[in-house]
């Protein structure tokens, strides 16, 4: 039971100790928001009460949100660094740490960075910088200079026959935490509108339509003969480290199948609202994109992520590709009078959940106990921005 303090107790009891006292705060715990106090000592959440506290250097949040670290389960965002612009190539490391500092920026400071194991007919560079991005990270790691935890989500795309290969030289490295399969090709999954697919690719290439229909049967024949070997074995590697796996785009109820045959645990951006309770129906979790819910619908034209929200359908939020987006869709979601969520409910989604998912719980909400990730959080005229955030106690932003 939550008990304010006299300013006496609270003295007595840590002045032997060092701690951070945050007071005055709206403090988003688990299942409800409390105007309070939270106490760290040692990285860890040691008190939490309401009201105001009177310790001597308690910083005093004036009214504002005090929320669990952001976890972010996928976010594409590291390659975007590598590559500037489209044939600019920049240095990994500083790609790692500018890469970084947007993702404390958007208020999270655990972060699985999925890169892309396997390449793909528009992205053919992807096999060769999976390991050095990596590397990066391992060695910013290592030396103190990222304020977010970057762990790595391994996205196997399996029309790729290095795959395999690629996935088993970087697997056993301890950054390695969660693995997805995913298959990028037109008109399955993400893709599955093909006359759309083939407007854009025929307005991007400058080729006719019925050239662009033709070169794709070719491409869908020879890469899902491809797919079909392949997938196996990305599963087996995850099913022999027990990592966490992931199917990725599911679209038709057959890929829910394949998925729950294959002992995945999460549905990864399901493109289809009939995927998506397939999915619910036989016990997996389902990962719905951030920037959806601030777009108001999906890039592709697949299911609205609001829509998955009416009908309970989502469990996480990914930032994908805006690293910022998941602290704007927490507060849009709980401001939408259509939809049953409240902040911490929201908040949830982008905090617990996730890192549960991840296997880290030690993380994601602000209980007695809890790794002392948090964020400062105001609005202005309805958008949430960082004040400032902590990692295990440490103040990084």
């Amino acid at each position: 039971m939550l008990q304010e303090m006299n300013a006496t107790g609270e003295a007595e009891r840590h002045a032997n100790r060092t701690a951070i006292v945050i007071t005055n705060a709206r403090v988003v715990l688990p299942g409800h928001v409390m105007h309070g106090t939270v106490i760290v000592e040692d990285g860890l959440i040691t008190e939490i009460h309401e009201g105001p506290s009177r310790l001597e250097g308690a910083i005093d949040f004036a009214g504002d949100y005090l929320l669990p670290g952001l976890v972010d389960i996928h976010t594409d965002h590291f390659e975007k660094h590598i590559y500037p612009r489209a044939h600019v190539r920049w240095d990994f490391m500083r790609a790692a740490l500018a890469h970084d500092a947007q993702i404390i920026g958007g208020g999270v400071t655990t972060v699985f960075d999925s890169l892309c194991v396997g390449a793909t007919t528009d992205n053919p560079h992807r096999a060769e910088i999976l390991t050095p991005m990596i590397e990066a990270l391992e060695q910013a790691t290592a030396a103190g200079m990222l304020r977010a935890e970057h762990l790595v989500h391994l996205r196997c795309e399996i029309t790729d026959p290095a795959t395999p290969a690629l996935t088993a030289a970087n697997i056993d490295r301890a950054i390695v935490r969660v693995m997805s399969v995913m298959e990028h090709l037109p008109g399955i999954r993400q893709s599955r509108d093909i006359d759309a697919y083939v407007a854009r690719a025929a307005k991007s290439t400058g080729e006719s339509p019925d050239l662009v229909r033709e070169k794709i049967k070719v491409l869908v024949a020879e890469k899902g003969e491809i797919g079909a070997a392949i997938r196996p074995e990305i599963v087996a590697l995850a099913r022999s480290r027990s990592l966490p796996l992931m199917s990725h785009d599911d679209t038709d109820i057959e890929h829910i199948d394949e998925a729950l045959a294959d002992g995945v645990s999460i549905s990864e951006f399901p493109c289809s609202i009939e995927a998506a309770q397939a999915a619910r129906d036989k016990g997996l979790g389902i990962v719905a994109g951030a920037p959806n819910i601030l777009r108001g619908g999906s890039q592709s034209g697949n299911i609205a992520v609001r829509d998955l929200l009416v009908a309970d359908l989502v469990d996480i939020l990914a930032s994908d590709y805006v690293p910022r987006s998941l602290l704007d869709a927490a507060f849009m979601i709980a401001a939408d009078p259509g939809l049953s969520y409240d902040l911490p409910r929201a908040v949830a989604m982008v905090t617990r959940a996730p890192a549960l998912a991840g296997g880290l719980k030690d993380r994601g909400e602000i209980s007695l106990g809890m790794r002392a990730d948090l964020i400062r959080t105001d609005l202005h005229d309805g958008h949430p921005f960082l004040k400032a955030a902590w990692r295990s106690g440490l103040r990084v932003a």
